[in-house]
């Protein structure tokens, strides 16, 4: 048994490599292999963004308060709210955030192939954010 204590680890900023704007994680479930499960608790800044991304096992966010995006390739976005749960596909290019006007926390799980959780790509671009959501 591994209990990781209530703020015994750091709340990090996340890379702007992978995230537009101001996005912090806190670590939920990092289980040595051959566990697979990943989770982190995401706090999106409004405006705030993550690249374009694909998992290889797919993932699933839980938002936990606040107004946030999830956009696909090709589509516009759509507009996700607290008690919202959202299902990408493995290998499904996609990308998660937060409103211009509303910071968002979700909860991102996902299972880890090969050690990787996640592949990424390019950042989204202004014109894909500012969409209209459906």
């Amino acid at each position: 048994m591994d209990i990781k204590r209530s703020g015994s680890r750091p709340t990090k900023k996340a890379s702007a490599d992978w995230f537009t704007g101001d996005v912090w994680q806190d670590p939920i479930v990092e289980a040595p292999e051959p566990a697979r499960l990943r989770a982190l608790k995401v706090h999106f800044a409004p405006g705030a963004r993550t690249a374009w991304h694909t998992h290889p096992l797919g993932q699933t966010l839980y938002v936990v308060s606040g107004t946030g995006l999830v956009g696909l390739r090709g589509k516009p976005p759509e507009i996700i709210r607290a008690g919202d749960t959202v299902f990408f596909a493995p290998n499904e290019e996609h990308w998660h955030g937060a409103t211009a006007d509303c910071a968002m926390i979700h909860i991102a799980m996902q299972e880890a192939l090969n050690g990787s959780v996640a592949d990424w790509l390019e950042h989204v671009n202004d014109a894909d954010y500012g969409q209209t959501p459906v």
